[in-house]
């Protein structure tokens, strides 16, 4: 007969609580942000025109990322999206910053949340978000006639990792002006902020 006493037992020290106590607040404000966004129009406006508060956001991210001298570059189509996408991987300025900036949040991070828990809220964006991103990238190619899933994945796959990013900047309490959130928040208001080539900030 087995005997619940045969159970190992595992004990948390006081100091092991009071660390996951204090995460919680922190774990529960990514599920929440996670689940408001699973909610956003995404790609719902892309190749529009730009209206003043796009601008701004477009503006603030540049700015706070270290690119002041780029201009906003609207663009209008998917075909013309799939150029700029692939002029990346040739312009890695942008890239780098934001990397750097990545590697600096991790750090703030982690001296708020463990790295299980950061972790966690991070897989816990992907799961709730892919799904719902990825459909929308999709529905948005066929609306404008395009069956190109590999740039739908691009789009969809861009949108993920600066949800990442946000979620970052929150559990880093990095404030609402990082450049992270200025560039979630173009997702999230429908756009895709592809990159930076050159001087051009390609937003469709």
């Amino acid at each position: 007969m087995h005997d619940e006493d045969d159970e190992p037992h595992i004990t948390l020290s006081d100091e092991d609580l009071d660390a996951l106590e204090d995460e919680i607040p922190l774990l529960k404000a990514v599920r929440l942000f996670a689940e408001e966004a699973a909610s956003m129009p995404w790609f719902a406006h892309l190749g529009e025109p730009l209206d003043r508060e796009t601008k701004a956001r477009a503006r603030a991210y540049l700015d706070t990322l270290g690119f002041p001298d780029a201009d906003i570059a609207l663009v209008t189509d998917w075909e013309e999206a799939g150029d700029a996408a692939a002029n990346l991987d040739f312009d890695t300025a942008q890239w780098e910053a934001e990397e750097a900036l990545r590697a600096a949040l991790t750090a703030d991070a982690l001296e708020h949340v463990s790295e299980e828990g950061l972790s966690i809220a991070l897989t816990h964006v992907s799961a709730l978000l892919a799904g719902r991103v990825g459909a929308a990238a999709r529905e948005a190619c066929l609306r404008a006639g395009i069956d190109d899933e590999a740039l739908a994945n691009a789009a969809a796959g861009a949108a993920i990792q600066a949800a990442h990013g946000a979620a970052l900047s929150l559990i880093a309490a990095s404030g609402e002006t990082h450049p992270f959130r200025y560039k979630f928040s173009l997702f999230a208001h429908g756009r895709w902020p592809i990159g930076i080539a050159g001087l051009s900030f390609n937003l469709f």
